[in-house]
């Protein structure tokens, strides 16, 4: 720390993964695909929210994160360890179309396959289906 800078004086503990969002302790997903998307959620002129300054043009449409753009590449807005309790993206409320629609599980509750592999990757326990809400 240099002088001069002071540490909060309440500690803070890290986020950590729940049943609802298995995504803290993992961010495999984020150091895996090509994070690509329409180049009109950019910030600038055209209206978007996500920061342009991070990502890189793939084509004349389409952008992609930077980190990701071969793919099986980090992205440059993940931080922390891969599979370990934490992990983060910090444009999360502005993350691309991509990362939004990316769910670890699929509408009827299973768990998504590609999320599954991910996981089986990084050595994480594979996500259990989700049970149905209960709506009352």
């Amino acid at each position: 720390m240099s002088q001069g800078t002071h540490a909060s004086p309440v500690p803070t503990a890290p986020a950590s993964a729940t049943p609802d969002n298995p995504c803290l302790d993992c961010g495999a997903c984020c150091a895996y695909y090509r994070v690509s998307f329409y180049c009109g959620e950019l910030t600038g002129g055209s209206g978007g929210f996500v920061p342009a300054e991070l990502t890189s043009q793939v084509t004349a449409l389409i952008a992609c994160m930077q980190g990701t753009e071969r793919g099986h590449g980090r992205c440059v807005a993940l931080r922390g360890e891969l599979g370990r309790p934490g992990i983060r993206c910090t444009i999360y409320a502005k993350r691309p179309s991509t990362c939004r629609d990316f769910a670890s599980w699929l509408p009827d509750g299973t768990p998504n396959p590609d999320c599954q592999a991910l996981r089986t990757r990084l050595g994480l326990p594979l996500l259990a289906k989700k049970l149905p809400e209960n709506p009352g």
